[in-house]
């Protein structure tokens, strides 16, 4: 597990943008069974999550048109339980960390791992976003 000191300042960013933490499997399955749209960014330490995830995701929730209902996040190597439930509504694919998933109506409808994150600069993120909100969230 991540030492605290070094998660919080990354935790703060996705937060302090407007995101719940899930930090429990109850809170994951609760958040992730409502109706409508949520966005659900597993969060990590790793150089594409600084440089690419959070800042397209924030860049995207900041310029949608249109949003999805609920902003949730989980911290990979320190949520343990949340990241691992979430990570049971991802299946069949595989875990990532960074990764960024819509859920609409509890069904998982796009997402992006770490592969599709890496080397992409946060406005491509971000404008890929939008386009799934605009697509799912309406």
């Amino acid at each position: 597990m991540y030492p605290a000191e070094i998660v919080l300042p990354m935790k703060a960013e996705l937060v302090d943008g407007g995101f719940d933490e899930l930090l429990t499997s109850a809170e994951v399955d609760s958040t992730l069974a409502k109706e409508g749209t949520t966005l659900v960014v597993i969060n990590s330490v790793c150089g594409c999550a600084a440089g690419t995830c959070r800042p397209g995701v924030l860049m995207a929730v900041a310029n949608a048109t249109v949003r999805p209902d609920r902003l949730a996040t989980s911290f990979a190597g320190f949520d343990v339980e949340a990241v691992n439930q979430v990570r049971k509504h991802l299946l069949p694919y595989p875990p990532s960390s960074p990764a960024i998933a819509l859920f609409k109506n509890g069904e998982l409808v796009s997402i992006v791992e770490r592969h599709q994150i890496e080397g992409r600069p946060a406005q491509v993120i971000a404008q890929h976003l939008i386009s799934v909100f605009d697509e799912h969230c309406n």
